[in-house]
């Protein structure tokens, strides 16, 4: 089991990772960054990834899908962004956001890395 903070330190040694934010869709906040540069607030993207994540959940509600999101792949020309919803009890309503350089990262392992990520998150 993994805390918050080692849980991010973790996502950013996945081959790529320039940036990952744990985020609560409920509020559009993020809980905790690792990796924001001057050109990419972590902040702003995961409060707008959260409207992403809000509008998915409505729309598989309305369809009345038995279903889950395993997770939201947004490709860029440079970049992968990977929005994993969090489904353990004690993790509900948050999400994990991955930004990934695409020409480094190996996108089916990211997604597999962070799978297991999100099985050791300990809140």
């Amino acid at each position: 089991m993994t805390d918050m903070e080692g849980s991010l330190k973790e996502a950013m040694e996945i081959d790529g990772a320039i940036g990952v934010a744990l985020v609560d869709y409920t509020s559009g906040m993020a809980l905790g960054t690792l990796g924001s540069t001057k050109d990419f607030d972590l902040t702003v993207a995961a409060a707008g990834n959260t409207d992403v994540v809000r509008a998915k959940l409505r729309t598989i509600e309305m369809l009345k899908l038995k279903d889950q999101i395993e997770d939201i792949l947004i490709t860029l020309g440079g970049q992968y962004h990977i929005i994993r919803p969090l489904t353990s009890r004690n993790t509900q309503g948050l999400f994990l956001y991955l930004v990934l350089i695409k020409s480094r990262a190996n996108l089916a392992l990211a997604r597999h890395r962070l799978k297991t990520i999100e099985e050791g998150l300990q809140m």
